[in-house]
């Protein structure tokens, strides 16, 4: 195991660092002048612009630059935005909100669709298992705006069981409403995911053999068919993880949750280029170890996975 786990962490250092040069090169060294959108319409002055560029170090080739970009990263100092903010502050504020989102978002993801999947695969055929699918169904085909202005309106405003927006208190608690819009659109594919692979394992070999040995159900299930079952539901919500990181706008902006979508796009509208990449880095870095992560659990859910690589 110990083999494994270093081979994984080995193959993180290029992926890192070739996902962070390809993103610096996207925001830098494409045609145009940031320093001088700042201004607008404005004329600056050529030596204010001459010290901002050399402040920045526009002034020098991308590969100089993007070798002062990485250096800071690996010393945990982002760098300054062109409006004069600490980047590691509004990375701060930001990711802390969306993290706690996400988390909550998919726990509630994956204790529905498991929960939900696996009975829907016990009883496949019989009136819960229809019923699911066409819930499903419905989640899959509604978008997530609509379902969080719905949720809004009435858990929020009708029965007032939940806040409507989130704004300045955004704990755990004050995050409920727009965890459970995300993870309830985001169940129905996990859920059908769950359903579909605990169909298939049902009918596996070694599950016979561990009924006709008299395993009670109550072990088969859990230990034989379930945990043989999640690698294709890990797969699916740690890509939904990644997904949410990056930054639920949409969810965001109706809640009014300060987090990394909306600090995001106002940083792209304003072509705050060292604010971009910082945080796409940091969604690297995420992407990254999530992958990592759900690799190592593959290993611990199925060992021939762990012995074959």
């Amino acid at each position: 195991m110990g083999y494994y786990i270093l081979r994984r962490l080995l193959q993180v250092i290029p992926v890192f660092f070739g996902a962070t040069l390809l993103i610096y090169f996207m925001v830098f060294a494409m045609p145009g002048d940031p320093i001088l959108a700042l201004f607008g319409d404005r004329t600056p002055n050529p030596t204010l612009l001459e010290q901002i560029r050399e402040q920045y170090h526009l002034n020098e080739p991308f590969i100089v630059q993007y070798f002062y970009y990485i250096t800071g990263v690996l010393q945990g100092d982002f760098g300054v935005s062109f409006s004069g903010q600490n980047v590691n502050d509004i990375l701060a504020r930001a990711i802390p909100v969306t993290l706690r989102l996400a988390v909550m978002a998919i726990a509630i993801e994956l204790v529905l669709a498991i929960i939900i999947g696996t009975v829907s695969a016990l009883r496949k055929g019989k009136i819960f298992d229809n019923v699911s699918l066409i819930i499903a169904l419905v989640f899959v085909a509604v978008p997530v705006f609509v379902l969080a202005f719905l949720a809004q309106y009435f858990l929020a405003i009708q029965f007032g069981w939940f806040r409507a927006t989130v704004g300045g208190q955004n704990g755990w608690g004050d995050l409920w409403l727009p965890a459970l819009v995300l993870g309830f659109s985001l169940y129905a594919t996990s859920m059908r995911l769950t359903r579909a692979s605990v169909i298939d394992t049902l009918n596996q070999d070694w599950v016979r053999t561990a009924y006709s040995k008299g395993l009670p159900r109550r072990r088969v299930i859990p230990v034989h068919v379930l945990r043989n079952s999640l690698i294709p539901v890990i797969t699916n919500s740690a890509t939904n993880f990644g997904v949410l990181m990056v930054g639920a706008t949409v969810t965001e902006g109706i809640f009014a949750i300060p987090g990394v979508g909306g600090t995001l796009y106002q940083a792209t509208i304003r072509q705050e280029g060292p604010t971009v990449v910082s945080f796409v880095t940091v969604f690297v870095v995420f992407y990254v170890l999530i992958n990592l992560v759900v690799d190592l659990l593959y290993g611990l859910l199925d060992p021939r996975i762990r012995y074959a690589k």
